[in-house]
């Protein structure tokens, strides 16, 4: 299972996960939770660096810059990830004890022979 509890970027989130948001028995995430497939202001660096170039005046540059990057912090937010179904669901933090506990109950029961483990990510 995972439990995103702040910010889950790039290829971080995706070795924490193991491979994918979708390859844990569950992925859950705190409201402030954030996803991305890289920190924002760089995607928008990167991403769109076309757009900026292009305004000439400094400041509505910066606007532009700022507004693209709040986009896509709204995009990321651990709720529109869940409607997004990239994730199963958005907890309350005081929750996260007994939301552990519901998906270890749900894990498959361990083969004969086969040492279970907890990964310490």
């Amino acid at each position: 299972m995972s439990l995103v509890l702040r910010k889950a970027y790039g290829l971080g989130a995706m070795a924490m996960t193991g491979g994918s948001t979708r390859a844990p028995l569950a992925t859950a995430a705190w409201p402030g939770g954030e996803f991305g497939g890289m920190g924002l202001e760089g995607a928008v660096r990167l991403g769109h660096r076309k757009e900026p170039a292009a305004i000439e005046d400094p400041a509505e540059r910066a606007r532009a810059f700022e507004e693209r990057v709040a986009e896509l912090y709204e995009r990321g937010k651990a709720v529109n990830a869940a409607a997004a179904l990239e994730i199963d669901a958005v907890i309350d933090p005081a929750g996260s004890r007994g939301w552990i506990l519901a998906a270890l109950e749900r894990c498959p029961v361990p083969r004969p022979g086969h040492r279970p483990f907890i990964d310490t990510w």
